[in-house]
């Protein structure tokens, strides 16, 4: 209490404070690996394995609630990553009074504040003070015999939550009929079970179902094929796989079936789990880079999850957050939506005029309307209806009360109820139907309504155009103040047209060009070298662009080039950046003219553009993606060091920008397969380009060649050969002469290798990248890329090429 008023303590009191606090951390260590009569676990306490893989305690997976559990998770890894819940249904709300112990029927037990049991392992016929609770190395928690701990009464691996750690088995006893299941959290911090599951077929077979609501099937695995199951050929281990190191076997003996996995290198940490999102994923950590790496995940799709997004729910593919509501309705549970669990779905705003809850119609059954949705994948259970024409199909609907929407496409259909697996396909350029949802009449706007709306529309319109006049007057009056400031340390300037004429000598020296404009050298006032882009093709408008502009201008670090103000008038736009005295990195590739760069050079580059593309990822404020990371887009300054330019353009473009993306001559061969199927992009879609780029700075030579029998040569497909041969040495620039560290070459072959895989989720984060070209993190040797196995095949490169737009 002293120390709380500000005086000194004592010092015995800063030794006593110490010592409590070394018995504090020292308290889980005590507590070794075993619970036992009169040895309890309460409070902070907790038990870890005896090697000290796995620890097992109480924690609150959510800081904001007095939810309590016990749990087993990884006690070597960085982040706390749980693997089992033993009370996920019954939390408790005070752990300092609660406690794991062994009750006087010899069963293991938790006991909450009132002394309580919540939880207990439920086992018949074992005799008192006969057993002790034991964590083991492989986070399998047992109940064993004290006298002998080898014969276990009861184990976690029996009860799985949602994770399934090597060793575990997940079958199907032949002779009770019982079946296991990995059961998903409800979010992800509410370990409670959800409505997805994981189990193998009851019925008989060796195929695994994912399951919603314990009824409803919506993914296979498909049979046990003797080395993987049918519809997961990505688990087939191989020499270059990371799989190498894991063993799978499936098991069907006279009592029971079952598949269990294991790893041969005790250093590998994995886990296999249900997500919240019902997709089943299957990771390993890698612990320099502080996160988990996902193999596979099945069903790939997350809309193809049954129910994801709940009643009246819309999925979205590859967007975030992947649910939404439709017109007329919110969120049923929002906290839960926080927590992305959205199987509750959506409400509506306004209830029906007509229901039949009490078998009569209340109101008119006129005063409900439809709200149509283009683009979607229609829900399930669908019901066919007569009807000639899609007027008829709306009535038919309107005369019953339990009719939420409808559709015609030549036939009526119609849904009762809830829509369920509604999905949005607007994103992913696959087309769809259209629906026409049933909402109350007071969610459409009336005739006196929209009177009102025209008139107030009207003025507001009036006033903003005054605004908007007021506003280019003041600006304009600033710009021409600000002509004479030139620059302003420390951020962005605001350039008028004429001034960057009278800087660039009215564009008269060009330094390149490319798909967004063309790029002049200048000189302000004090000299300073610049060169300034004039954009091409952008239409935001002024109060976008500048919004956009100013985001990243705020972005600084080493290797991104650094924006130093912009220029914004009727429908010009042009950038002022700062000037780089050896270009883009494309003329000392590919242009024998520059010199040839060093290896020591290439990989410093490499390095420090992957660091660049980490900080656009990782560390801004708002995520950016380059969208166009190839040679001519990174620039040298004096000493090399190597700058990523264009950044952002991709944000500036807008929604145009894919159409002149995959139109640019010279960027088709670094694009990503999810770019040329039209799905929406993530940041791995740069990672894609980096590693494209990555091959021809390792060979100084550009990706696509000609051979002299006039055939197509391909250079990534004959590194990776290069690679798995064990002489990855000869995908070397062959004007080198041989120079060239051995381990750098083979860490960035496989860099190059992992980094254009087809599945973007196998792909690293930059983040990744650069741990391992540091040479923090060893990585195997990758698996080919379908693709390249089909860029490799000459006719099918230039079938490939030739269903791209012409240029």
């Amino acid at each position: 209490m002293a120390t709380r008023r500000g005086r000194q303590a004592p010092p015995c009191a800063l030794l006593l404070l110490l010592a409590s606090m070394f018995l504090l951390q020292g308290a889980p260590s005590q507590a070794g690996d075993t619970v036992a009569a009169g040895r309890p676990l309460s409070g902070g306490e907790s038990l870890v394995s005896k090697r000290g893989k796995f620890r097992l305690g109480f924690f609150q997976p959510d800081n904001s609630s007095d939810h309590w559990y016990l749990g087993i998770w990884y006690n070597q890894i960085s982040l706390h990553t749980t693997v089992w819940v033993a009370n996920r249904e019954a939390p408790v709300t005070d752990p300092a009074s609660s406690q794991l112990t062994i009750s006087s029927d010899g069963n293991m037990v938790i006991l909450d504040h009132r002394r309580s049991a919540v939880w207990s392992t439920n086992v018949a016929g074992v005799a008192p003070n006969s057993t002790v609770g034991v964590i083991l190395d492989s986070g399998n928690l047992v109940l064993a015999d004290a006298s002998n701990t080898s014969v276990v009464r009861w184990q976690s691996f029996d009860h799985f939550g949602d994770t399934w750690l090597p060793g575990g088995r997940l079958g199907r006893n032949k002779r009770t009929g019982e079946v296991t299941h990995l059961v998903a959290w409800k979010g992800y911090a509410d370990p409670a079970p959800s409505v997805f599951s994981l189990e193998l077929d009851p019925r008989g077979s060796s195929q695994y179902l994912l399951n919603w609501n314990g009824s409803e099937q919506y993914w296979s695995s498909g049979n046990w094929t003797g080395r993987a199951f049918a519809a997961v050929p990505e688990m087939t281990p191989t020499d270059a796989s990371p799989l190498s190191k894991y063993t799978f076997g499936y098991v069907d003996g006279e009592d029971e079936s079952y598949f269990i996995y294991d790893v041969t290198d005790e250093s590998v940490v994995t886990r296999f789990l249900v997500d919240v999102t019902g997709q089943i994923k299957f990771l390993t950590w890698v612990e320099a880079a502080k996160e988990w790496m996902l193999f596979w995940s099945e069903p790939k799709k997350q809309c193809d999850v049954h129910a994801v997004c709940g009643p009246f729910g819309v999925c979205t593919e590859n967007a975030l957050p992947s649910c939404s509501c439709p017109r007329g309705f919110r969120e049923h549970r929002p906290a839960e939506w926080l927590q992305n669990d959205h199987t509750a779905g959506c409400a509506r705003n306004t209830g029906l005029a007509c229901s039949d809850q009490d078998g009569h119609q209340k109101k008119s059954k006129n005063e409900d309307k439809f709200y149509p949705m283009p683009n979607v994948r229609l829900p399930s259970n669908a019901q066919s209806a007569a009807a000639a024409s899609a007027r008829d199909c709306e009535l038919a609907c309107l005369g019953n009360c339990s009719c939420t929407a409808y559709s015609y496409s030549g036939g009526c259909s119609l849904w009762y109820g809830d829509l369920i697996n509604l999905q949005d396909t607007t994103s992913n350029g696959a087309g769809g139907s259209s629906i026409w949802i049933r909402l109350a009449a007071s969610e459409f706007s009336g005739t006196r309504n929209t009177k009102k709306l025209v008139i107030g529309l009207t003025i507001a319109g009036f006033v903003a155009a005054v605004t908007v006049i007021v506003l280019a007057t003041i600006f304009i009056l600033r710009c021409r103040r600000m002509r004479s400031l030139w620059r302003v340390e420390g951020s962005l300037m605001a350039f008028t047209y004429r001034d960057l004429q009278f800087v660039t000598k009215n564009f008269s020296e060009k330094l390149g060009g490319g798909a967004f404009g063309s790029v002049f050298k200048g000189s302000l006032p004090d000299a300073t070298l610049v060169a300034v882009k004039k954009l091409e093709g952008v239409r935001q408008g002024e109060k976008q662009f500048r919004a956009e502009v100013s985001t990243i201008g705020t972005i600084q670090h080493v290797n991104l080039i650094r924006l130093l103000g912009f220029c914004s008038e009727r429908m010009r736009r042009l950038l002022v950046y700062e000037h780089m005295p050896r270009g883009s990195l494309d003329r000392h590739l590919f242009e024998t003219s520059h010199g040839v760069l060093s290896w020591e050079t290439r990989y410093q580059i490499a390095l420090g553009v992957a660091r660049g593309l980490d900080y656009l990822h990782e560390k801004c404020r708002d995520c950016i993606i380059h969208c166009d990371i190839k040679p001519e887009n990174i620039l040298l300054d004096e000493a090399f060091v190597p700058k990523v330019a264009d950044f952002g353009l991709a944000k500036l473009m807008g929604r145009d920008f894919s159409r002149v993306l995959t139109t640019m001559r010279g960027t088709v061969g670094y694009l990503a397969p999810e770019w040329i199927a039209g799905t929406a992009i993530t940041t791995k879609a740069d990672v894609f380009s980096y590693g494209m780029m990555l091959f021809e700075i390792i060979s100084g030579r550009r990706n696509v060649g000609q051979r002299d029998d006039g055939t197509v040569d391909f250079f990534p497909s004959t590194a990776v050969g290069l690679l798995l041969d064990g002489d990855a040495g000869r995908a070397v620039d062959g004007r080198l002469g041989g120079s060239a560290d051995a381990a750098e070459v083979e860490r960035a072959c496989k860099v190059a290798c992992w980094c254009v895989q087809d599945a973007e989720s196998l792909r690293p984060s930059m983040g990744m990248v650069v741990q391992v070209l540091e040479g923090l993190v060893d990585v195997n040797a990758p698996p080919i890329p379908r693709s390249l196995k089909v860029l490799a095949d000459p006719s099918k490169y230039v079938q490939f090429f030739s269903g791209l737009p012409s240029t």
